[in-house]
């Protein structure tokens, strides 16, 4: 089965507290699960904020999807910290890299 890659997309709300001690915690805790693969955070200066999370396959990104622990931040996320945000889950089609 090819790779799942989670791309989240994100705004949070002005002074979004315990959100990056949570968003660490999270972190390491999608790190530790199996299937996992990859983890990367991008900020943009418009405020958008991107997470590209990479899982072996779609029953590993659905364990950390419905994860407790997860599901818990989750609704925090919705509650307290985001303004917006939207999920998009891909199967990975094509891998090419290039190095010098």
């Amino acid at each position: 089965m090819a790779a799942i890659v989670t791309v989240f997309r994100s705004r949070l709300r002005e002074r979004p507290e315990g959100y990056d001690e949570t968003a660490g915690e999270m972190e390491r805790a999608a790190r530790a699960m199996p299937g996992f693969v990859d983890f990367k955070s991008f900020h943009a200066e418009d405020g958008e904020r991107v997470s590209i999370v990479v899982f072996e396959s779609i029953e590993a990104q659905r364990a950390w999807r419905d994860d407790a622990r997860h599901r818990a931040a989750q609704q925090r996320g919705r509650d307290e910290w985001y303004a917006e945000y939207r999920i998009q889950v891909c199967e990975l089609l094509s891998d090419r890299s290039f190095t010098h």
